[in-house]
């Protein structure tokens, strides 16, 4: 291959951070010209971030066809019927890119394609004795993300691999499933990736079963547990193990108390011990029934009053509440829903026994009552009584109230048991880099998927799907390798394996240098030489920033027969022969 010159490559460095740069993948993506800001949320590839780009591509194709995968291309342009028909065209709600063709038709900017490969499956094969069958594709989706953020790390158009199973049972899927979950052990492995795999909530894809690849990464979006025992979840994904009844027989009567300006949880576990101490310990936060109401938006427009009635010493986590409410979303309850739902006195919401009589005929059917799993029958409270200033103590779950079910929303703290009682919970972050789904039938049946079985019946085919973000990954490798200097490619997805550069003005030190160049070139290296006529200074400064793992400079040692061999990553410097400098490159990019 040919030599690229520097001063012949599209590229600039920036010496100064651009503007909405959060992470600092991000910040040197941009910097080092990879990258370029189009919209927020949608980004410009460079030569050298499409040269990382077809790296990572590489090593996903080269993972699935391993496992017997066909590759396919989807167009990203789709039409509504199949999304309709499988309620995707609403459910997605505004996360979905929707317009109108001249002639008013309706189309969407594929998020997933689901619809898609089960309708060209349909199309295509008709028998049992065509499953089981895996496709893929690595196509640009779009989501009209409401805050993009983090360069490529959550943005509005990007790069994806996904893939799809088609089995006949629950046990091929199983086998399909499996067969995929190591395949993305070792594309997260070749990446380079610290990874965990974690139990994860199947949201608006659907299905029974899903796990996250999530990279461990400080300023991660996603917050993950794991345990001693190795239990791992998603935190959205946790579940309370629900405490054993308990006998309330011995429990006084409720008790309204005056509770003037107990609108927190602080001011009253004041009050109560001020006003109705107890015999054995202290009233907490723990011993409070906190009821937080939200107004659920569902994507077809309507909406409906939640209250989430939970321990007092925790908070709703809303990422929780969003993966258990889903599609709808929770908005904030405000003023005007308020005044719309008057029993409800802000600060001083509780249960009641009889919430149809607590709320009126009116509302009652528009407002739900969901507990957290810890609030069992049995368990005595302290919670509003649904005057202003006053609260209710005693007040005892199957006894003096009811809900309408459980929701499991409550934010899970560090040192909670694991539900599989494996030991303490560990909280962590990272960012998803694969997603994996047991779907089931659910699009099969939707899209009328069946093939013949083995006695001529049709039967659904079961479904699974795959994720991988592959200008995600992009993004995941700069920000764990980068430093204060810039990035730090490891070798494989470098987009040159050496640079070459020239410190001088003597012309026999540029002769030598693209003399090195061109032998490393010829022995199958990528080679990117700086032979621009600029300063030292600022050629050491661009290598570093653009992240290639060897950089050979020749300089004034050159008058005694040695260059200088530099390697990214480790910070390592060495003078090495000029005789032996190509074979000493050659062996430290090929590992031997």
């Amino acid at each position: 291959m040919a030599v690229q010159k520097m001063s012949q490559l599209f590229v600039r460095t920036l010496r100064e951070d651009p503007a909405d740069a959060e992470v600092p993948s991000h910040r040197w993506l941009v910097r080092a010209g990879y990258i370029r800001r189009a919209a927020p949320g949608i980004y410009s590839w460079l030569p050298l971030g499409l040269k990382v780009l077809a790296k990572v591509e590489q090593i996903v194709r080269e993972e699935m066809v391993a496992i017997g995968a066909q590759e396919v291309r989807f167009p990203a342009l789709l039409p509504r019927e199949p999304y309709e028909t499988t309620h995707r065209w609403t459910e997605y709600g505004p996360n979905l890119f929707r317009l109108k063709d001249r002639k008013g038709g309706d189309y969407l900017l594929g998020p997933t394609h689901e619809e898609m490969f089960t309708l060209m499956v349909k199309d295509l094969y008709s028998s049992y004795k065509d499953l089981p069958l895996t496709l893929f594709q690595i196509q640009t989706k779009y989501r009209d993300e409401a805050r993009p953020r983090a360069g490529l790390l959550r943005g509005r158009e990007f790069i994806m691999k996904d893939s799809y199973t088609f089995d006949m049972d629950a046990e091929g899927l199983q086998a399909s499933y499996e067969t995929h979950r190591g395949a993305y052990i070792n594309v997260m492995d070749r990446l380079g990736l610290d990874y965990v795999i974690v139990k994860a909530m199947s949201g608006a894809m659907g299905g029974s079963a899903s796990e996250e690849f999530l990279a461990i990464a400080p300023n991660g979006e996603d917050t993950f547990v794991r345990s001693p025992g190795g239990y791992a979840a998603n935190v959205e994904a946790v579940t309370v193990v629900p405490p054993a009844a308990v006998d309330a027989s011995a429990t006084p009567a409720p008790l309204v108390i005056h509770t003037p300006g107990a609108g927190t949880i602080d001011t009253l576990v004041a009050a109560v011990n001020d006003t109705a101490p107890r015999a054995d310990r202290a009233w907490t936060g723990a011993d409070t029934l906190k009821n937080v109401v939200f107004m659920l938006a569902n994507p077809d427009g309507t909406k409906e009053a939640l209250i989430v009635g939970l321990p007092g010493d925790r908070d709703v986590d809303v990422k929780r509440l969003e993966a258990a409410i889903a599609p709808a979303e929770a908005v904030a309850f405000g003023d005007a829903d308020f005044a719309a739902y008057p029993a409800l006195v802000k600060g001083y919401i509780g249960p009641a026994k009889d919430r149809q009589a607590m709320l009126g005929k009116e509302s009652v059917s528009g407002m739900r009552y969901l507990v957290d799993p810890r609030v069992v029958d049995g368990t005595a409270w302290v919670t509003g009584a649904n005057v202003a200033d006053h609260h209710v103590v005693n007040l005892v779950m199957g006894r003096d109230f009811s809900a309408d079910g459980v929701i499991d929303v409550a934010e899970v703290r560090a040192g909670d048991p694991a539900p599989d009682g494996s030991g303490p919970l560990e909280l962590a972050r990272g960012v998803e880099m694969g997603h994996i789904f047991q779907l089931g039938t659910k699009y099969a049946e939707s899209l009328g998927l069946k093939v013949l079985d083995a006695n001529g019946k049709l039967a659904t085919v079961t479904m699974g799907s795959y994720g991988i973000g592959i200008s995600r990954a992009v993004a995941m490798v700069a920000e764990t390798t980068c430093d204060e200097r810039g990035l730090a490619w490891p070798r494989n997805l470098a987009p040159y394996d050496v640079i070459v550069i020239a410190t001088g003005k003597d012309e026999a030190l540029a002769v030598e240098a693209e003399r090195i160049a061109l032998e490393l070139s010829v022995s199958g290296l990528d080679v990117l030489l700086d032979d621009r006529k600029a300063s030292p200074g600022v050629k050491f400064t661009d290598a570093e920033v653009l992240g290639i793992p060897t950089v050979v400079v020749v300089g004034r040692g050159l008058a005694n027969g040695v260059v200088e061999v530099r390697d990214r990553t480790a910070g390592t410097k060495d003078e090495v022969a000029v005789d032996d400098v190509v074979s000493r490159v050659i062996a430290d990019v090929r590992g031997e």
